[in-house]
């Protein structure tokens, strides 16, 4: 008896984990790490609509419900995509230092 051949794999990329920091990503069995504060359109989404997301080709990934396109090689390398986001950023959390007078 001879098995059926083997399908396309289900899922080739998929959010393994999020965090305060950001989410991770196993694209084609490599995991990669997306920081909000490298991909700030991504902090105000849902558990859901980061889940959402496809591969429609080999290096670019796509997220239906937030209208993003992402080249693959952009998460290894932010410094080389210096696209801004318009999404609204949070104001940094640096605390001030208080001087003493006298």
């Amino acid at each position: 008896m001879k098995s059926a051949a083997r399908g396309k794999p289900t899922s080739e990329v998929e959010v393994t984990h999020v965090s305060k920091h950001g989410f991770w990503l196993l694209v084609e069995e490599r995991e990669k790490f997306l920081s909000f504060e490298n991909f700030p359109w991504f902090r105000e989404a849902t558990i859901g609509q980061l889940c959402n997301v496809e591969l429609p080709h080999p290096h670019h990934l796509y997220w239906p419900d937030l209208d993003v396109d992402l080249a693959v090689a952009s998460i290894d390398s932010p410094e080389k995509f210096p696209l801004i986001s318009k999404a609204e950023q949070k104001p940094s959390s640096r605390r001030r230092t208080k001087t003493r007078r006298g």
